[in-house]
């Protein structure tokens, strides 16, 4: 019973987490505090609900005592210290108590109230002010309710790596006395942006892995899709937020087509589509519609949607339209000028006029030094001398890019791919490189 109970525990602190933290924060003005009293709360929850059973509104519960237990630490803070702006602070407070047998009609009124709080939580956790990896870390901790251990097994860091970045990073918050607060104007657009872009980071993280044994780590892609879902519900107005959404829906309904039964990855052409996560597709869809009925240029997110909308639309990968993709390419590379967009762009124009024109553009990088331990900028090159039966370029490619991979699997396939490159040479793959 205790250990269903804990399970059950750990499921409602996962998704309620984020909101008891953030409305706690609002209260205490300090978001490593916050952090604190919430976990009080859940240490609570663990002594009690094991011997007196879940409560029928968890995360009701959850809340309650963490604004008792804010309202204490306030109280203490007063009698400590009798500042104005202590005071201010529990009079807000109280303002922000709800008592354990609220109704449901007051608890729906307060759900706007809570969503500020959740968006103010994501720029905080997301300030400029904080390197990006601490914003990622701490993100995770803060609105995906992970743990120490859990954030730093996804990053194959060492957990006290990951604590101590936690550490500084919140204390950075509290030095720079970073205000709990939405910013507003061209600031509310900076910080959203930045927002994004850490749930972008993750879930590029999860979907493909960029060290380690495993190609990808699911939890952690699905991670960043509720946290992209929980951004657009909290800025319904703003049409990347809903492209962002779009775009990891999209790329999520690949995920069990991406590898086979031994964990090997599957690239997309010689994928299964049927395993293809079809409600994913449909929610994607739908996500990227409503980017698209919003008012303005498509951004670099609805944009990444728009293409993998395209790949999710054919039904088999020769019915892939790569000319339109070409083209959302190009747009993209005037929204967010890149070498990877480029790099990308290279695929989709070698697959819609011939290889040569994908080389051509693919080559141009290699003059970019920060494409130079790409390994995919050397995988896309060897595929595409391949097709042209260049073997030996094609073969020294892929030896290149599985020297340049970080990630073991991946590791493993371009080395089998240069193999396959060396068998179409002359003698064999005796002759030239060793595999």
């Amino acid at each position: 019973m205790h250990s269903a109970t804990h399970d059950a525990i750990a499921a409602i602190w996962r998704i309620d987490a984020a909101k008891v933290v953030a409305v706690v924060a609002r209260m205490v003005r300090d978001v490593a505090l916050a952090e604190d009293i919430a976990q009080e709360a859940l240490v609570a929850a663990l002594e009690r609900w094991p011997r007196d059973g879940l409560p029928d509104r968890p995360g009701a519960w959850l809340m309650t005592v963490a604004r008792h237990k804010a309202l204490d630490h306030l109280r203490r803070a007063k009698m400590q210290d009798d500042k104005h702006e202590a005071i201010g602070h529990e009079l807000e407070a109280r303002e922000a108590l709800v008592v354990p047998d609220f109704t449901d009609a007051l608890d729906a009124a307060r759900q706007d109230e809570i969503g500020d709080d959740l968006l103010r939580l994501m720029f905080t956790a997301c300030h400029p002010v904080l390197p990006t990896d601490a914003r990622v870390a701490l993100t995770l901790r803060l609105l995906g309710g992970l743990t120490t251990h859990e954030i730093a097994r996804a990053y194959l860091v060492p957990e006290p790596t990951i604590a101590q970045r936690l550490v500084r990073a919140k204390q950075k918050l509290r030095d720079a006395k970073v205000p709990f607060e939405s910013p507003r104007g061209q600031e509310l657009q900076d910080r959203l942006a930045s927002v994004r872009e850490v749930v972008y980071l993750v879930f590029n993280e999860g979907y493909t892995a960029t060290a380690g044994d495993d190609w990808m780590r699911p939890a952690l892609a699905q991670e960043a899709v509720r946290l992209a879902r929980m951004l657009a519900e909290l800025t319904p107005h703003e049409a990347e937020s809903h492209g962002l959404v779009a775009l990891l829906e999209l790329q999520s309904s690949r995920m069990h087509a991406r590898t086979d039964a031994q964990g090997r990855p599957i690239l997309l052409a010689d994928q299964d589509r049927s395993r293809w996560d079809r409600l994913l597709i449909r929610r994607g869809l739908a996500a990227l519609e409503r980017a698209e009925a919003i008012a303005g240029p498509r951004g670099s997110y609805a944009l990444q949607a728009a293409i993998a909308a395209c790949h999710a639309r054919a039904a088999t990968a020769e019915a892939t339209d790569w000319r339109h993709i070409a083209a959302l390419y190009a747009q993209l590379s005037l929204v967010a000028p890149s070498p990877v967009v480029d790099l990308n762009r290279a695929v989709a124009v070698g697959m819609a006029e011939g290889p040569a024109a994908g080389l051509a553009i693919a080559d141009t990088l290699l003059r970019d030094k920060g494409m130079a331990r790409y390994h995919w900028l050397q995988a896309v090159r060897g595929d595409l001398l391949a097709k042209l039966g260049r073997a030996a370029e094609a073969r020294d490619a892929f030896l290149a890019a599985a020297e340049q991979a970080g990630n073991a699997r991946e590791k493993a396939l371009m080395a089998e791919r240069a193999a396959a490159q060396a068998q179409r040479l002359p003698g064999g793959p005796a002759s030239g490189r060793s595999v």
